[in-house]
C-alpha cells in the first residue's frame, strides 16, 4: 500500500482474494436485480446466513428466535443460521469461499471484500443498524480535547473494520496519526473482550467500539463517553451493519433474496414496535451463542445508542470508503457503483407503501 504498510491487512486482503478465487462463479460483473433468467419456484435451495451475536445485529437474532425468516422463505428453502461470527473479515472470507450465501456485517469489511474481488462477488441488499459506535476513554487519561490523544493508546476492534477506519479518520481530521503513519497515537486493533480487560487494567486509554462494548466499558470499567460517532454524521445516521449476499446466489435465486429482504423489513418494523421484547429476544440469542447473557442495564443503555433500520445509509458507506482510501487501505479508489443492489428492498418497501431507499449516486 502507498500510505501504510500493515502486514495483517495485506494478509486479510489476500485471504479475501483467495476466498473469491475458490468460491467465484466466474460470472459477469453486472447488476443483479432483475437480470437473472426465470427461476423454477418449486426448486429446493439452501440459504446459509451469517451474523454476529451482538446488539447491532438485532434482526437476524430476532428472526431466528421467532421463525420469521423460515416462515417467509417457505418450505422449499432450507435456512441455516448456525454460523455466527466475531469479526467481519472472517465472515466475508466465509461468504466469498461459498461457506455462506448471505451475511449481516459491517460496511467496511463488505466494501473491502467488494473491492478485493473487483466488484464481482457480493452486493449490499439492505441496511440493518445505524449508529451504535462510540469512543470511550478512561477518566484517568485526562482526554478532554483531540490534541490530548497524542502519545495515548487507543483500541479498535480489528484492523480495517468499520470502527477502526472511523477512529483513524477522526485522528487524521484532527491533525493526528497512528505511529505506523508517522504519528504519535498508538492504535491497537484488539478483540472486544480483550479491550474490556485492557481498559479495566489501565493498559489502554480509550477505545472506539460498537455496542454493547461501548456501554460495557462505561458500566463495567468506569469509562466515559468522549464521542458518540452519531455526532459526526448528517442527521446522526451512518451504517454500522448491512445485509450482504453473494452475487452469484442473488443472480440465481432473486426470488429467495426478495423473500429474505422482505422478511428483514418485517423484522425491522416489528423491532421498532416492540423494543422491550426485541431486547429480550436478542439477549436470549446472545446467551445461547456465547453462554453469557448481557446484564439488562447494558442492553437497555446500548439499545438507545443505535437505530434499527433497513436503510443502508449509502452516503455514509461512500464516505467510509473515501476515508479508507485516504488512510491507505486501498491502492486506488474502488468503483462502488454496483456495491448496493436495492431492488429487492425497494420492492418490499413499495409493497408496504413506504418510501424507497436511495442507493449510491
Amino acid at each position: 500500500m502507498n500510505k501504510i504498510d500493515r502486514r495483517s491487512f495485506l494478509l486479510l486482503s489476500g485471504g479475501l482474494a483467495l476466498a473469491a478465487a475458490c468460491g467465484s462463479s466466474g460470472g459477469e460483473n453486472k447488476p443483479s436485480a432483475g437480470s437473472g433468467a426465470a427461476v423454477d419456484p418449486n426448486r429446493r435451495v439452501r440459504l446459509r446466513l451469517g451474523y454476529f451475536p451482538n446488539i447491532t445485529h438485532a434482526q437476524p437474532q430476532i428472526a431466528l428466535q421467532r421463525g420469521v425468516y423460515t416462515d417467509a422463505l417457505g418450505p422449499n428453502v432450507t435456512l441455516d443460521m448456525s454460523k455466527s461470527f466475531n469479526a467481519g473479515p472472517a465472515e466475508m472470507e466465509a461468504l466469498l469461499a461459498g461457506a455462506i450465501e448471505a451475511a449481516y456485517v459491517g460496511p467496511s469489511p463488505a466494501s473491502t471484500a467488494f473491492a478485493q474481488t473487483d466488484g464481482k462477488e457480493l452486493r449490499i441488499v439492505a441496511g440493518a443498524t445505524s449508529g451504535g459506535a462510540l469512543l470511550i476513554v478512561r477518566p484517568a487519561a485526562n482526554l478532554t480535547k483531540p490534541s490530548d490523544f497524542a502519545n495515548k493508546r487507543i483500541a479498535s476492534p480489528q484492523l480495517g473494520n468499520t470502527q477502526d477506519v472511523a477512529l483513524r479518520a477522526w485522528l487524521q481530521s484532527n491533525g493526528l496519526n497512528p505511529r505506523e503513519n508517522g504519528g504519535n497515537v498508538t492504535v491497537l486493533p484488539t478483540n472486544n473482550p480483550d479491550t474490556l480487560t485492557a481498559f479495566q487494567k489501565g493498559d489502554i486509554d480509550g477505545a472506539w467500539v460498537p455496542e454493547p462494548w461501548a456501554t460495557r466499558l462505561v458500566q463495567e470499567a468506569g469509562g466515559k463517553v468522549y464521542l458518540d460517532e452519531r455526532t459526526l454524521w448528517p442527521n446522526g445516521q451512518f451504517a454500522t451493519t448491512v445485509l450482504v449476499v453473494r452475487t452469484s446466489y442473488l443472480q440465481k435465486n432473486p426470488d429467495v433474496i426478495e423473500k429474505l429482504v422482505g422478511a428483514h423489513v418485517d423484522a425491522t418494523d416489528w423491532i421498532k414496535q416492540n423494543p422491550d421484547e426485541a431486547k429480550k429476544l436478542v439477549n436470549q440469542n446472545i446467551a445461547k451463542v456465547t453462554n453469557a447473557p448481557l446484564p439488562q442495564a447494558v442492553v437497555d443503555a446500548a439499545w438507545l445508542n443505535q437505530e434499527i433500520t433497513y436503510d443502508p445509509v449509502a452516503s455514509s458507506i461512500k464516505k467510509s470508503v473515501d476515508d479508507a482510501v485516504k488512510l491507505g487501505f486501498y491502492d486506488k479508489k474502488p468503483d462502488l457503483w454496483q456495491l448496493l443492489d436495492l431492488g429487492a428492498l425497494n420492492k418490499a418497501l413499495t409493497a408496504k407503501q413506504l418510501p424507497e431507499v436511495r442507493g449510491l449516486t
